[in-house]
């Protein structure tokens, strides 16, 4: 049976994740904060899909969360999701260094050192995926955490080509706005995005894993935001960012 890790594991984009791959018949191991919310994802994943589920309580913005993570990564899997991730409701100006840096950890650091830690061995075994969780916003100009994404997405493809060849894959997902408690928990204002510009979890997750199928190493789900991407790189970057200002995080 095949095995993934998924961290920010119990809500959005990495709770779809759980589900699809569950269905898919992937053992798990479930990363998050919430202990108690952890334990409950797992036993309704167990309950609906009779695969085993196995729970990895963590912060990974502290180095003892991503320590126990990179433990159980160098174990093996054959799929790692690194999901976890968090907005600002401000801009950069206004933002509290410490959370900023907070950001910088668990976007980028974190994205590292778990991938470090699972590559290895799927190299060695010539089989597995890593998807990273980035963001539309790697593309346009929004503060930290468009630069956050924007590093996301350069490593994974960086690391991608540094495994052509092999039968290991890195890709980028590259979502825009999803219904997931995101912007709830960053308290950012999204009442003026238009309503068809959201997605669904599940629909981004499926596409995702069919552009890893395909052996993509970005991921765009979605025409409308592929669309959005491939004009965003024709208008001059001052344009963009204001743009982007508009619109707010992913």
């Amino acid at each position: 049976m095949p095995s993934a890790l998924i961290t920010g594991a119990t809500a959005g984009i990495g709770a779809a994740f759980a589900r699809r791959l569950a269905a898919d018949g992937f053992s798990l191991v479930l990363v998050a904060r919430d202990e108690k919310r952890l334990a409950s994802s797992a036993e309704d994943l167990r309950l609906r899909y009779g695969v085993p589920v196995e729970t990895l309580p963590a912060d990974l913005t502290s180095d003892d969360g991503l320590t126990a993570v990179e433990r159980r990564l160098r174990e093996g899997v054959d799929l790692l999701v690194n999901n976890a991730g968090f907005g600002h409701p401000g801009a950069f100006l206004d933002v509290p260094v410490a959370d900023e840096l907070r950001m910088l950890k668990l976007h980028c650091e974190a994205v590292l050192r778990l991938s470090l830690a699972a590559l290895p061995g799927m190299k060695e075994r010539d089989r597995g995926a890593v998807v990273n969780v980035a963001s539309v916003a790697a593309f346009f100009t929004r503060g930290t955490y468009s630069a956050s994404k924007a590093w996301v997405v350069n490593f994974s493809e960086s690391t991608a080509a540094e495994l052509a060849g092999s039968r290991v894959r890195v890709m980028a997902l590259c979502p825009g706005f999803v219904r997931t408690e995101f912007h709830d928990r960053a308290s950012m204002d999204v009442s003026g995005i238009p309503g068809f510009l959201w997605l669904s979890a599940d629909k981004v997750v499926d596409e995702a894993m069919r552009d890893l199928a395909l052996g993509r190493w970005v991921s765009i789900p979605d025409l409308r935001y592929k669309a959005i991407v491939a004009a965003g790189r024709l208008i001059p970057r001052g344009v963009a960012g204001r743009i982007s200002r508009r619109l707010g995080r992913r």
